[in-house]
């Protein structure tokens, strides 16, 4: 913004910032340990995130650019905060900042004391504190990096005006790269050869490894981050995920962070690009067409099922498909909304699928985020074999209906029929077999596996965090393990029955104001889990605010909320103003109790008025 005089400071809501607490300590700082006050001076952007997230890991990725920039005034930390049970291992949290290059400071906090402390609701959340140690923005969900870095330059104008800005080196030590073969290995494949194709998800690079699963033939892709055609040498990838092998021979790539399919041919090394534009989808964008114009978000995995290679679309839970004959591509299944809901493929909700495989007659799927293992028949059907939704997970053989998993990645068609689950947070191999609706568990003390091929007599596993492919004989009979079942970790929150006040807070950042050029433009969606929670309020409308009426007789369960908001650059003599989609879904698990509370405020972006400062 530029301005003939300087322009009064804003009035911002100020709140003292909580202090840093965290059981497991610090990561990325060389084993320091800081508190707020070390940290004065600076501006410090809280960023709220546990890995088994898409959004979190999508936020990442956004913070990156300015992260650079602002380099010697900010210091961004990342505050991990558990779903999982597995989420809450200490080590878990050391692979996971490694696996997907984290480089800021991370404090480990498996008992959500911080997140609490922050009233924090939803992953992931930005908070910004000032450099006085005042919070002055919160924001939930995604899309929000170019408001911050807004804010961040207003920050650094007003501090450095007051003398309270302290710049220099920031916190962040990195670790000591570590010399394995495999660095977080993602997907695998096997190839018509006998070798097997590995992506080398953390070195942004596919790996062929001869019949031993251990010897390295040759390394494809530079193993620089991006997004670059060419020679076996000279392309490059971004945390490329799964692999599939196409009928002439080459084989498609999910290139995750590029939000792109990738093709690799076998016998020259060459890489080109078959679909997505290296942007990511949003809201409002186009579902279908040109596969090379059309944006993707966070393909995951990729198989052929009915001539086309399906993908595992992880970043708005829903399935899409490439057509290798029209160079097409389109949405095949899913509505975008997070959840587990069978039935038509276009009303099916999926939560983060994240690893495919196919057979004649039914294209599997595990689908992370609601620790189900699903399938989809020729019909377009969704089916759901293990799983029920997105708060119950855990490790329990026996009929489908009752067993559970935690966060699986994989999946793989076994010659019988039956299916093998990579069940990543279980470190365990599983096994639901469709003739009897048993679940039994193949192998345990696996590391992270996130996926699984068939070699001969032998299953070949990809044990992520051991960094290795782990070659195991399928045996007889399954081993029985001792059932376990967890719930999310978060607390629910207590509210009164009857009517509550549900307030998504979204304030347009500065020098931003609502789009409104085509009609509303803000969304708001309510369900629940079960669906009798909710007696009234159900459904989409564009207010963000909402009366719901809650039943009585219902004890507790989950409200899912889905918000939107565009907003776009306030200037008059701009005619083609930047826009920005900010969007977050939120699961609230509820609990029903005379005496509690009757608004339910969640931010989108912006401070909540209504709460004490």
């Amino acid at each position: 913004m530029n301005h003939a005089s300087p322009a009064p400071t804003p009035r911002r809501a100020r709140v003292r910032a909580p202090e840093l607490i965290g059981k497991g300590g610090w990561l990325n700082t060389g084993d320091k340990q800081y508190t707020l006050a070390d940290l004065r001076g600076r501006i410090v952007i809280l960023d709220f995130w546990t890995f088994c997230c898409i959004n979190c890991l999508h936020v990442l990725d956004e913070l990156r650019e300015l992260e650079e920039r602002h380099r010697d005034t900010v210091v961004i930390i990342g505050v991990h905060s558990p779903k999982f049970v597995h989420e809450a291992e200490h080590q878990a949290v050391v692979d996971a900042v490694e696996r997907y290059g984290v480089e800021h400071p991370v404090l480990d906090d498996p008992e959500l004391a911080t997140w609490k402390q922050y009233a924090v609701r939803a992953w992931p959340t930005l908070v910004v504190i000032d450099p006085e140690g005042y919070v002055v923005a919160q924001h939930a969900g995604e899309g929000h990096a170019h408001a911050i870095a807004r804010l961040v330059e207003e920050l650094e104008a007003e501090h450095g005006a007051k003398g309270t800005l302290r710049r220099g080196d920031g916190p962040y030590v990195a670790p000591e790269p570590e010399p394995t073969a495999l660095r977080f290995p993602g997907k695998a494949l096997l190839l018509p050869s006998g070798n097997f194709l590995v992506s080398d998800t953390t070195r942004h690079q596919l790996v062929e490894l001869a019949a031993d699963a251990e010897t390295v033939v040759r390394r494809l892709g530079s193993g620089t981050r991006g997004f670059t055609d060419g020679t076996a040498d000279t392309a490059s990838f971004s945390e490329p995920q799964g692999l599939a092998l196409l009928d002439d021979g080459s084989v498609a790539v999910a290139d995750t962070v590029n939000h792109a399919l990738r093709r690799l041919d076998l016998a020259t090394g060459e890489v080109t690009t078959l679909a997505g534009t290296g942007r990511q989808w949003w809201q409002g964008s186009p579902t279908s067409g040109p596969a090379r114009e059309i944006d993707l978000s966070s393909p995951w995995d990729v198989a052929v099922f009915g001539g086309k290679v399906w993908i595992a679309m992880a970043g708005v839970h829903q399935l899409w498909a490439y057509d290798p004959e029209t160079g097409t591509v389109a949405v095949a299944a899913g509505t975008t909304n997070e959840g587990l809901v069978d039935g038509p493929a276009a009303e099916a909700w999926f939560a983060q699928p994240s690893g495919l495989a196919a057979t004649a007659e039914r294209l599997w799927l595990a689908d992370s985020e609601t620790s189900a293992l699903r399938w989809v028949d020729l019909d377009g059907e969704v089916h759901t074999a293990v799983g029920t939704g997105l708060f119950d997970f855990g490790h329990r053989d026996g009929a489908a209906g009752q067993a559970l998993l935690q966060h699986p990645l994989g999946v793989t068609a076994l010659p019988d029929g039956s299916v093998a689950v990579s069940d990543t947070y279980n470190h365990a191999l599983r096994r639901y077999d469709p003739a009897t609706g048993e679940v039994t568990t193949l192998a345990t003390d696996l590391r992270e596996p996130s996926d699984a091929v068939l070699a001969g007599d032998d299953i070949v596993v990809v044990e992520s965090a051991r960094h290795r492919l782990t070659r195991l004989r399928l045996p007889e009979e399954a081993v029985r393990v001792e059932s376990v079942a967890h719930r999310t970790r978060r607390a629910a929150t207590e509210v009164a029955p009857g009517r509550l006040r549900l307030d998504v807070i979204f304030q347009a950042p500065q020098g931003q104001k609502l789009d409104t050029r085509y009609g509303p433009s803000t969304r708001l969606l309510v369900s629940s889990t079960p669906p009798e929670l909710l007696l009234k309020g159900e459904g989409a409308d564009t207010d963000l605010s909402r009366e719901l009426d809650l039943n009585p007789a219902i004890q507790e369960g989950v409200l899912h909320v889905s918000a939107m908001a565009a907003s776009c650059d306030d200037d008059e003599a701009n005619e083609y103003p930047a826009c920005h989609v900010h969007q977050q879904d939120w699961g609230v698990p509820v609990r029903i109790t005379e005496g509690g509370a009757d608004r339910l405020p969640l931010v989108l972006a912006g401070m909540d008025q209504q709460q004490p400062t």
